[in-house]
């Protein structure tokens, strides 16, 4: 563990990589790599990007939010990444997340859904500007199949289910593949790792209690709970 005065000297990214992932357990090099080439402030508005940094989500518009950094890292790691795969991000958001998963993949490529018009604009526009063209965007309800691309490597879901959706990971999984998502109620939810294996969906809670945004669509919430 660094000293405090070791952690002053260290530019604010890597302090928050020191304190907010590793001193939490994360030492993943691949996924600390990832996290240290994408500009977390650049996924900010200007005027609020000193909170770039912080230890806490942030709202990005649209009743939306940015996680914090320990969420993005722990699950980045979990979902073990590999380069050449592809994977499935359902809720886009700032892009952030988007950034990380194509650093991973290398010559893969990550496919990323959003029900939220302006920030999936916003995010196209700000992950191609930094050159991730292994991206590709979509807008639309994520609970409902990417029919032309599944199935996938990897699936990370970035809004809250009431349940494992079954149907949504099915549909998009391939035999062996992993999913990461939080599930339960909207006030409160955990973190669980779903493999699939043949036509079943074997569980594993992460014990990481969490609180995300709200799953919408089929297999998620109604609009109107929002």
């Amino acid at each position: 563990m660094r000293s405090q005065q070791q952690l002053k000297e260290l530019s604010p990214l890597e302090r928050m990589i020191q304190q907010q992932v590793v001193e939490r357990g994360i030492r993943d090099e691949r996924v600390l790599g990832a996290l240290r080439r994408v500009p977390r402030e650049l996924f900010f508005p200007e005027d609020a990007r000193k909170a770039a940094f912080a230890d806490r989500a942030a709202p990005i518009g649209h009743g939306q939010t940015i996680s914090q950094p320990y969420m993005v890292a722990l699950m980045t790691h979990r979902l073990d990444v590999r380069q050449g795969q592809k994977v499935l991000e359902i809720g886009t958001g700032s892009g952030y997340q988007t950034a990380v998963l194509a650093e991973l993949v290398g010559g893969g490529h990550v496919y990323s859904i959003e029900r939220v018009k302006p920030l999936l604009d916003a995010a196209f526009e700000r992950v191609l500007s930094l050159g991730y063209r292994n991206t590709h965007f979509r807008f639309g309800d994520g609970t409902v199949r990417w029919r032309e691309q599944a199935p996938f490597d990897r699936v990370l879901i970035t809004a809250g289910a009431p349940q494992v959706p079954r149907d949504l990971l099915m549909g998009h999984l391939k035999e062996g593949g992993l999913a990461i998502l939080p599930v339960g109620p909207h006030d409160e939810q955990m973190l669980i790792e779903v493999r699939r294996e043949r036509n079943e969906l074997k569980t594993i809670d992460l014990g990481c209690p969490c609180r995300f945004v709200k799953l919408v669509g089929h297999e998620g919430w109604e609009p109107t709970d929002e």
